[in-house]
């Protein structure tokens, strides 16, 4: 199986971290975010594995070489101009031929890829989004009211959403749907295939998910790395 690791942000967030080492390969633990998902995704039979770049790509490509050293195959794509999160899809779409995997590089998860897979495969559709559901504490009560009458109270209700999760599994038909050397991003290219009437599946991540987006986010991620992923065995 294939998969894409999105790899090229800037990571201006993480700001003075990422002025030397790029996003994916900042250490979380003993190793780097980019080496533990690639850790993951092989233990669930991704045996080819394509690291889309941009910002200090050279620093990925010595990194990892040709992933052997990891138990599977790496090549490196790199954007010659930013591409957002869908549009660098289209520099490897003559490599993606049969149903892939793209996830964002700065995730930790201990997502069931291979459940992903096999629920993706049930649906007839070009794209299938995982989500994760995100509960923030609201720390007021919502009234409810019919004019100037309260007929209700809920007291500090939280707040569910569901958001999107950075994961994605496509068939190589998506490509008809992204433009080529076009900044183009996930968000688009889902708005896209709903306004064309596509159906696009929904995969709940129930798993640990955590987005290293800022600086308390990566010391998150150094916090429950031992509980999480050190001798991850999944």
């Amino acid at each position: 199986m294939k998969a894409v690791i999105l790899a090229g942000g800037l990571g201006t967030r993480l700001r003075p971290f990422t002025e030397i080492i790029p996003k994916p390969l900042l250490p979380v633990g003993e190793k780097s975010v980019l080496e533990i998902q690639i850790e993951r995704l092989r233990r669930h039979g991704f045996r080819e594995i394509y690291l889309a770049t941009n910002y200090k790509a050279d620093y990925i490509r010595n990194f990892f070489g040709d992933g052997s050293q990891f138990g599977v195959r790496i090549e490196i794509s790199k954007e010659e101009e930013p591409l957002g999160t869908a549009g660098p899809l289209t520099l490897l779409k003559d490599k993606l031929t049969e149903p892939f995997l793209v996830m964002n590089g700065d995730i930790l998860t201990l997502a069931n890829f291979s459940e992903l897979v096999a629920f993706a495969g049930t649906k007839n559709t070009e794209l299938t989004i995982g989500v994760k559901k995100h509960i923030t504490p609201y720390a007021f009560g919502d009234i409810f009211f019919d004019g100037d009458y309260v007929t209700g109270i809920e007291e500090k209700p939280d707040i569910v959403k569901y958001i999107l999760a950075g994961v994605y599994m496509m068939s190589p038909a998506i490509f008809e749907h992204i433009p080529e050397r076009t900044y183009f991003g996930m968000d688009k290219l889902i708005k896209s295939l709903l306004a064309q009437g596509k159906r696009v599946t929904k995969y709940d991540i129930k798993e640990y998910w955590l987005d290293i987006g800022q600086i308390e986010d990566y010391e998150k991620a150094q916090q429950v790395y031992t509980t999480h992923f050190r001798g991850d065995k999944e």
